[in-house]
């Protein structure tokens, strides 16, 4: 083997040792393989990813937070709007109910 190969092949070890080294330093800390992922939970994945026009990490990343409560922003719930505002006074309920406005004093001894 030529010299010049030689010093060629050893710049080329240290250059791939080099950023190598500094890869894992940097990913150890911030990757994480998940196996075993559900059809369903993948299917939603990547759903969410291409409707929001992000990629697929980023979509976990945040589900992850969310599920874990670490989203410093509040979750706007709106499952129940449709009911807002549509109660109506109905005496006959009103009456159903009443019983269940009592305390019984035995029950907080």
């Amino acid at each position: 083997m030529a010299t010049s190969t030689l010093y060629f092949l050893v710049d080329v070890s240290r250059l791939t040792l080099h950023a190598f080294i500094k890869y894992t330093e940097c990913m150890k800390s911030m990757q994480l393989t998940i196996r075993n992922i559900p059809d369903r939970v993948n299917q939603k994945l990547r759903e969410a990813a291409k409707k929001e026009g992000k990629s697929l990490n980023r979509i976990t990343v945040e589900a992850l937070e969310r599920g874990l409560g670490l989203l410093a922003e509040e979750i706007e719930y709106h499952d129940l709007d449709d009911l807002a505002g549509t109660w109506v006074k109905d005496s006959e309920f009103d009456r159903a109910i009443e019983e269940m406005d009592r305390v019984d004093p035995e029950l907080w001894k």
